[in-house]
Order: structure tokens, then C-alpha cells, then sequence
């Protein structure tokens, strides 16, 4: 298929390898970017053009390497630029297309402030809120906003998110020094430190809405994802539909999520998350105005490629159809497999990335940004990969994610595969009755713990020469990981081979 389109990636890792696949399947050449130190990312090895660019934050050097390359589609994957109107803005002065909403509707639905008063005026649920300016509100505004929200109180950062500039709030007497806190955490992150907070609600679902707008008013959803598996509001594991969810309940997050889509007249993919209460209660809280990490998922249960459809709505034009739904199609898991040390707080683990085993078999997915023989730094994000599954039922999804987490092997850093292992053992994640609060509460103390296997194979090499020539040494404080153990394994069965 001829095309006259060429699409630059503006991101890295595995979005840009999966927005890269995407657009090879449609007939469209890319061209990938990276900053210094990324030089041996996956990423660059899939486009057919490549350019460097001082930082992926650098919207400038972005555009004028697209415009020497001829670039009439740039991606933003999400993170980064994704959500900066200014891009988009910048993007489209330049003659190109953004695959992603409009300015406008960025700065509409990206600023939680913003997209909380426009679903306030259109009739969606919040939850009760309050701005906040520390600077200027008196003790006695403070205090009357909190009591007018209720609490317990939840601080949050204007901008950006994974939990970034976010506190929670029992009484008022902590409600200025947290609010400061908060402010510089955001401001350090985000480079921006306004705040608003919100009524706390209690051991709530995080339930999203996958939506696509075509920019006139007309719009989809996607169904629905449980996203309430997150550590320190980070989310850990994704699924698709929500499982236990009141029909009522689902019916009201969609007919919702479409009032802001008509409203806005969203264009292109877009996520609009929620909290829903034990009583199947809802509140809108926030839009990301981009591609979601866990679209995975929605795309196995619907059969619908969500990155095809934001390259079709840029090129047709007019003559772009929105898909048609036809249901769903049985359930989806997704994790994301991040380059860190659970041993460690879960801090970003560096290395070479040595071995490699990918699990693979019916209705298993890999989106990967890594390959054997790249370096991992501090520089970037952790995240390696997402093991995604899919089968007709969701027993049937968490024994594949078992099974695929098992399988899988990543060695020379340490990674979070033991933790994403437990959690796929967890009683009340198998049985699908699951809270934002479940791994805060109860796998706060997890620490990776050595195997028999891992102690049978130290003892059995400990004396031998095989042992001392693999120049190996046990893990920091004996706790080795299913990663760790290949690689032990994989070091001395070469001498031995």
C-alpha cells in the first residue's frame, strides 16, 4: 500500500515499538528519536529512520527533526510531551498531524481542576472538592473548604500523577504542613505545585472508560478497565471488564464518559478514570488525554486496534468511520514488568540485560521496549514490558498470567517478577474482589525471599571449581529473585557445558 504519510514517534521503549508495529502494518515508514544514553534502546532498532534529539522533553528539536524528515504524523505515546498542549499546539502549527486530541481540549480535560468543573457542569459525578492555594488562603479558608469537602481529606497535584504530590488528611492540623509538602513534591515533578483536594473515599474500585472521538462530538467507549491494583498509586496489574461491577454502575461510567467526549468533542483515544464506592457509587475524577499503558487489554476484548484507529482517524479525514462494537470477548490481564528491586523499596535496578525468556502460547501478549545487550540506566523509565493475556473467561486469564509469569525470564538486573508472581497467587486477586488499598494493606511488607531452589544451588557449587570460575556471588542479603536464579543458573551451567 502506497502512502504519502511518514509518523514520528515521540517517546521511547515498548510504546514506541508498539505505535512502530502499527504503523508498519499500514503501509506508513517512521522514524524514531532518542536521547543521549538511549542509543542501544529497542525502539531505534525498529524504525525506518532515526534521529537524535537533546531529550524527549525537547518539543522544539522534536518538530525540527520532523520537518527535515518530511513527517506528516507525530505519535506522543504517553509520559513525556503526550499530555502537553504546547505540543500539540506547536505539532499542528508546523503542518502536522497529532495523533491525539487538540490543544484546547488538552488544556479542557488534561488540568484536573479544569476537567472536574466541566463534568460538574454537564451533570457527571465528582467527588466533593476544593481548590487549594496555600499561598494565599487563610487558616480560616482552609478550614472552611476542608470541612465543606469533608474527611478524611486527599491533597493532589494539579499535574501530572502517579502519585506525585498526593497526601491524605485526617484532621486540619495537618492540612497546611501536608498541603506544603504536596506543593513541592509537585513543583519538583511537574513544575508545577498546584494543589486541590478532595473527599478521601474510602477502600474505593479505580474503574476507567476507554474512549475514541472522532473531534466532531461523536464518540465510542471501549468498555471498561479495573485498574484498583496499584502500589502507592502506581498501578501494578490491569483488566479488562471490571469484574463485580453493578450493570448499573456500568451502564452510568459509559452514558458519563460520553457526555464529556460530546462535549469536549474529544478526538482520538482517550482514558476517563473513575472511583467507584462499595455501594457501586461513581465519581469522575481525572481524563488522560492520550493513549493509556493498559490498552492492551481493551484491545483483546474488543478485537479493536486502538493505535490503527488513531493513524486511519489522521489520514482519512472525513471520510473516517469510528469502529463498530460488537461486545466484549471474554477477559484480559495486563502487568507491567519494571527494572527495579522489591528488595530495595523498590528502587530502579541498573545493568546489562543478559538473558531474555519471553512466555508465548495461546492469547499471550508481549509488549516489549528491551532486548539482550541493552544497558539500563537511571535516566529513563523502569518499565521493561507488559505480559498481557487474554482467554474466554477471567479464571481462565489469571491461570494464563500464572503461567505466563512463570515463564518468563529476565536476567543481569533485578526486576519486580517475584512481586507481580505473589500478587497473581493472591487469594482476593484470584477471586477478583479487589480495592485501591489491597497491596498498600497487604503487601506492604513484601520482600523478596530465597527459593529452595536458589539455596540447593549455591550449596551444590559453593566448593566447586565450575562455582569459583562463574565468578558469581549470591545475591545482597541472600534474596534472590526468579530473574536472579536464571541467571545463576544460565553462569554456571556454561562452565560446566
Amino acid at each position: 500500500m502506497k502512502t504519502t504519510h511518514k509518523l514520528l514517534m515521540a517517546n521511547r521503549s515498548e510504546i514506541a515499538c508498539r505505535v512502530f508495529q502499527g504503523a508498519f502494518e499500514l503501509g506508513i515508514p517512521t522514524v524514531a528519536v532518542y536521547a543521549p544514553g538511549d542509543e542501544g534502546a529497542r525502539h531505534v532498532t525498529m524504525a525506518d529512520e532515526v534521529a537524535e534529539i537533546p531529550g524527549y522533553l525537547d518539543a522544539k528539536a522534536i518538530i525540527e527533526v520532523a520537518k527535515r524528515l518530511g513527517v506528516t504524523l507525530i505519535h506522543p505515546g504517553y509520559g513525556f510531551l503526550s499530555e502537553r498542549s504546547h505540543f500539540a499546539k506547536a505539532v499542528e502549527e508546523a503542518g502536522i498531524q497529532f495523533l491525539g486530541p487538540k490543544a484546547e481540549t488538552m488544556d479542557q480535560m488534561g488540568g484536573k481542576i479544569a476537567a472536574k468543573e466541566i463534568a460538574e457542569k454537564i451533570g457527571v459525578p465528582t467527588v466533593p472538592w476544593a481548590k487549594l492555594d496555600i499561598s494565599k488562603s487563610t487558616d480560616a479558608e482552609l478550614k472552611q473548604a476542608a470541612d465543606k469537602v469533608g474527611y478524611p481529606i486527599l491533597i493532589k497535584a494539579h499535574a501530572g500523577g502517579g502519585g506525585k504530590g498526593m497526601r491524605r488528611v485526617d484532621r486540619f492540623e495537618e492540612l497546611k504542613s501536608q498541603a506544603e509538602i504536596a506543593a513541592r513534591e509537585a513543583l519538583n515533578a511537574f513544575g508545577d505545585g498546584t494543589l486541590f483536594f478532595e473527599r478521601y473515599v474510602q477502600n474505593p474500585r479505580h474503574i476507567e472508560v476507554q474512549m475514541f472521538g472522532n473531534g466532531t462530538g461523536q464518540g465510542i467507549h471501549l468498555f471498561e478497565r479495573e485498574c484498583s491494583l496499584q502500589r502507592r498509586h502506581q498501578k501494578v496489574w490491569e483488566e479488562a471488564p471490571a469484574p463485580f461491577l453493578p450493570e448499573a454502575t456500568r451502564q452510568g461510567l459509559f452514558e458519563s464518559s460520553l457526555k464529556l467526549i460530546e462535549h469536549t468533542k474529544y478526538r482520538s483515544a482517550g482514558t476517563i478514570e473513575y472511583l467507584v464506592d462499595q455501594s457501586g457509587e461513581y465519581f469522575f475524577i481525572e481524563m488522560n488525554t492520550r493513549l493509556q499503558v493498559e490498552h492492551p487489554v481493551t484491545e483483546a476484548i474488543t478485537g479493536i486496534d486502538l493505535v490503527h484507529e488513531q493513524i486511519k482517524l489522521a489520514t482519512q479525514g472525513k471520510k473516517y468511520q469510528l469502529p463498530e462494537l460488537t461486545g466484549v470477548r471474554g477477559h484480559a490481564i495486563e502487568v507491567r514488568v519494571y527494572a527495579e528491586d522489591p528488595s530495595q523499596e523498590f528502587i530502579p535496578s541498573t545493568g546489562v540485560v543478559n538473558h531474555l525468556i519471553w512466555p508465548s502460547g495461546p492469547g499471550i501478549r508481549v509488549d516489549r521496549g528491551i532486548e539482550v545487550g541493552q544497558e539500563m540506566g537511571t535516566s529513563f523509565d523502569a518499565m521493561c514490558a507488559k505480559l498481557i493475556v487474554s482467554a474466554p473467561s477471567r479464571e481462565m486469564a489469571v491461570k494464563r498470567m500464572q503461567f505466563a509469569l512463570h515463564e518468563t525470564v529476565v536476567s543481569g538486573i533485578g526486576t519486580n517478577l517475584e512481586y507481580l508472581n505473589v500478587i497473581a497467587h493472591h487469594p482476593k486477586v484470584i477471586e477478583g474482589k479487589v480495592t485501591t488499598h489491597l497491596l498498600d494493606h497487604e503487601m506492604k511488607d513484601f520482600s523478596p525471599k530465597p527459593s529452595e531452589f536458589d539455596w540447593q544451588l549455591l550449596s551444590a557449587f559453593e566448593h566447586s571449581k565450575a562455582f569459583q570460575n562463574a565468578e558469581i556471588s549470591a545475591p545482597q542479603g541472600a534474596a534472590t529473585s526468579l530473574a536472579s536464579s536464571a541467571d545463576l543458573w544460565t553462569s554456571v551451567s556454561k562452565e560446566l557445558l
